[in-house]
């Protein structure tokens, strides 16, 4: 090519590239700083006292609940009355427009949409603001994968509204609490290669339904990927996986987050306060509008209410234009107050939850299995610093803290283990909590088919006038409050100072939250990383306040911050703050729902509790009668969060000098390494006393002889009891300790026995053999189960429980 045609096109190129760059710079230049321009000028033009952006001072303390108390008196709402006679000779003025009953997130989220429109609000609630179901989701903020696939499958259109609204409210929750929220990407492992594209597509319309305000864009990886993403997933099979978006929140500080804005936008609200009675009269006959009232501690009336000096009896009355029942699944409870004729709407179904340890997920990705064995959807989600997975769907029975069963704790593990790794032995030990969540699933009671189930949720008016909201989740409480208020307004004719401005109002501790905040934190107080990381993400800017109580340590560092437990980056400030400024009055409000111990450890929640119990009484100025209280309420609370019932026997004195750490410390290298129940362990334990014949804490080849010889196993070959001990991972050379037998124990529970061992055990006479998944009958003495390529023998395990027939022969299956 001619030297100058090359250098001329070369010229070329250079102006064409710079005119390109130019012209990019400039469009980029031009939208991008017009836009911000723009919003710059309409937010200068906004009106600073609107509701929306009314930003509490940082250091910014709430009316204690105290204060809330004195507020009704001063309004004249609340009467020491010493019987129903005073009562009815009081005069009381219509002062509030709403009464909304019951503290979780649809009931904080209708008390914040009421109050920021000029409404004047209390809330009451019987235990602590989300004590029931908001406090026990499963974390997510999220529009529903498996709605969406009714929806195209069953042509459902009811179901598509469901996502569509879900997926447009995710965006808003992610935005007004950044500290509480998360952008989170869980993995959908495929073992089938055509369920590739169906999964791909799917995830595609999702992605596709939320439009605007999608939150990250779907996408497919090979094998290799997803296991660099995710290491624990089991590699066998795998074709590759499908990564989308949802978001992730921690629900009770969520809740916690919403109490506090309704507060500050002027809301009165009280925990620990039962409503047991409705007045209300006729819709068309009611001039001075529904009342329900409220009496402390007296049983012919109205209320129980736990305060820090349960002595005081207080009678308290609140009138109010129009009530709301926001209660969730208790909603029949108040619904039968009003009208004790009225049916069931509520169809209660309950989720259960565990917490693993960290290891089992990577801290940045959760994983979706979407057909387990029996049709069901799990997660498998990392939450504040641990490993979550559920959920269950049974019909149960409306109750305020249920238990999680054995059988659901054990399905659940069953499906984890079907999605991870082999080589990753998923443990019953490794449950740190398990807790049990009630769905309110309701039926309209208005409906032609008050048997067909309300698909999202239903707003329900009463002829007396009680409203209920009820049905629902935690992604759409937000326009499930705007629609609750905005029947409210038209039913009973209030007067609004304006629209719902919800969607633009950040909440508590998001005004002044950003990514790096904790590094501040870091600099100013001497925290601990993770401390400060923490307090960032469950307070925001209010991480400012509690770090003002913590005192110094004495150490070079941390230099302030002192943790409650070593292993959890909880501290003893939070313990005062949540007191002075977020109503909590009881240890429960604490490890539970302030800080999140109790779903994260149930035994570290009982070892933390005589501190946080000592820091309360200091606030709250307890007797020692109500420290021992509290701690036995504490301790049977923690029961609904899994913790073995062997522990109710620990004293409050107990646990204060140690005797839970030490026995935690002697049983978590056994009951940590075996998937079994605190029950079963106890069973083993006797088990290997039984087999260790000469009482020497170990089981020698001539124990394990005689034990066999026990079981009608005759004549069995040394080198057979050999191979058994030499299969075992043993701490004694040629001998089993407990911990050894543990592991046979469990290679049993999994259904492994050596298939070295199944000539001589298909002569036995007395035992039911299977082999290779080949049953040959015999009798009913015990049963082995043989598999291949195993080296532990089965000893003392049925199922799930460890069975004795009484005539010291072992079933094994």
């Amino acid at each position: 090519m001619n030297p100058l045609r090359l250098s001329s096109a070369r010229s070329r190129l250079r102006v064409l590239a710079g005119g390109t760059a130019l012209l990019g710079g400039t469009t980029y230049y031009y939208y991008h700083h017009h836009h911000q321009k723009s919003l710059l000028q309409l937010d200068s033009k906004r009106d600073i006292n609107h509701p929306a952006n009314q930003r509490p001072p940082l250091l910014w303390t709430p009316p204690s609940r105290s204060d809330m108390i004195n507020a009704l008196k001063a309004s004249k709402l609340v009467h020491q009355i010493k019987s129903p006679a005073d009562l009815e000779s009081k005069q009381q003025t219509q002062e509030y427009d709403l009464l909304v009953i019951g503290g979780g997130a649809t009931g904080a989220g209708v008390a914040l949409d009421a109050a920021s429109r000029g409404l004047k609000v209390a809330l009451v609630e019987r235990d602590d603001f989300s004590s029931g179901t908001s406090s026990k989701s499963t974390k997510l903020v999220h529009g529903g994968v498996r709605y969406l696939q009714k929806a195209v499958f069953n042509l459902d259109y009811e179901q598509y509204k469901l996502v569509r609204e879900a997926l447009h409210e995710r965006k808003t929750f992610l935005h007004i609490a950044p500290h509480l929220s998360l952008h989170l990407p869980i993995m959908l492992p495929v073992y089938k290669w055509w369920q590739v594209p169906y999964f791909y597509a799917g995830c595609k319309m999702y992605d596709l339904l939320a439009g605007s305000e999608n939150m990250e864009t779907s996408y497919l990886v090979g094998k290799g990927k997803a296991l660099e993403n995710f290491p624990m997933l089991k590699a066998d099979g795998l074709c590759g996986a499908v990564v989308y978006y949802d978001g992730s929140h921690n629900d009770s500080r969520m809740n916690m987050a919403l109490i506090m804005s309704a507060v500050h936008q002027g809301a009165v609200v009280a925990n620990h306060m039962e409503v047991v009675e409705c007045n209300t009269q006729e819709a068309s006959a009611r001039e001075d509008g529904c009342q329900a009232q409220r009496i402390d501690g007296e049983s012919w009336s109205v209320i129980r209410s736990e305060t820090s000096r349960p002595s005081n009896r207080r009678r308290i009355q609140h009138p109010s234009q129009g009530i709301i029942n926001a209660t969730g699944p208790f909603c029949d409870g108040i619904r039968k107050l009003d009208d004790p004729s009225v049916p069931n709407i509520v169809a209660p179904s309950s989720g259960v939850h565990i917490t693993l340890p960290s290891y089992y997920a990577p801290s940045h990705m959760g994983l979706i299995d979407p057909a387990t064995s029996d049709g069901r959807v799990i997660f498998f989600l990392p939450w504040q610093g641990n490993a979550i997975a559920g959920t269950t769907d049974s019909p149960a029975e409306v109750e305020q803290d249920p238990l999680p069963k054995e059988q659901e704790i054990q399905w659940v593990l069953g499906e984890v283990r079907n999605y991870l790794s082999p080589e990753l032995k998923v443990r019953r030990g490794d449950v740190l909590s398990a807790w049990c969540g009630l769905r309110p699933l309701v039926r309209d009671p208005a409906a032609k088919d008050t048997q067909s189930l309300v698909r999202n949720h239903m707003v329900h008016v009463s002829p007396s006038g009680l409203l209920t909201i009820a049905g629902g989740k935690w992604t759409t409480y937000r326009a499930m409050a705007e629609e609750t208020v905005d029947a409210a307004i038209s039913t009973f004719n209030l007067k609004a100072e304006g629209p719902c401005v919800t969607k633009l109002l950040q909440l508590i501790g998001a005004h002044g939250w950003h990514k790096t905040l904790y590094i501040k934190l870091i600099q100013d107080f001497g925290l601990e990383s993770e401390v400060a990381k923490h307090l960032t993400d469950n307070y925001g800017d209010r991480a400012w306040s509690v770090c003002s109580l913590a005192e110094p340590t004495g150490n070079r560092w941390p230099v302030h911050g002192k943790r409650l437990d070593p292993s959890y980056p909880y501290l003893e400030e939070e313990v005062r703050y949540v007191v002075r400024n977020e109503y909590a009055i009881t240890p429960v409000d604490i490890i539970a729902r302030r800080t999140r111990l109790s779903f994260l450890n149930a035994q570290a929640a009982l070892e933390v509790l005589p501190r946080v119990i000592d820091i309360m009484s200091e606030e709250l100025g307890w007797t020692n009668s109500h420290r021992e209280s509290a701690f036995e309420k504490s301790k049977n609370f923690l029961l609904s969060m899994g913790l073995p019932k062997s522990k109710l026997k620990l004293s409050l004195a107990d646990v204060r000098r140690g005797l839970l750490r030490k026995q935690t410390a002697e049983e978590g290298q056994l009951f940590s390494r075996a998937m079994f129940s605190p029950k079963e362990l106890t069973q083993l334990r006797k088990e290997f006393a039984d087999l260790d014949s000469n009482g020497d804490g170990v089981i020698s080849p001539n124990d394990l002889q005689s034990a066999l010889e026990h079981l009608n196993f005759a004549n069995v070959p040394k080198e057979t009891v050999d191979m058994i001990v030499s299969g075992a991972k043993t701490n004694h050379i040629g001998a089993i300790d407990f911990s050894d037998f543990l592991d046979i124990a469990v290679a049993a529970k999994e259904v492994s026995l050596s298939n070295k061992l199944q000539n001589f055990l298909s002569d036995s006479d007395h035992e039911e053999i299977v082999v290779n998944g080949t049953s040959t009958s015999s009798s009913s003495h015990s049963t082995v189960v043989v598999e291949p390529n195993s080296m532990s023998a089965a000893v003392g395990v049925h199922g799930n429980e460890v069975v004795n027939d009484g005539n010291n022969d072992a079933k094994v299956g």
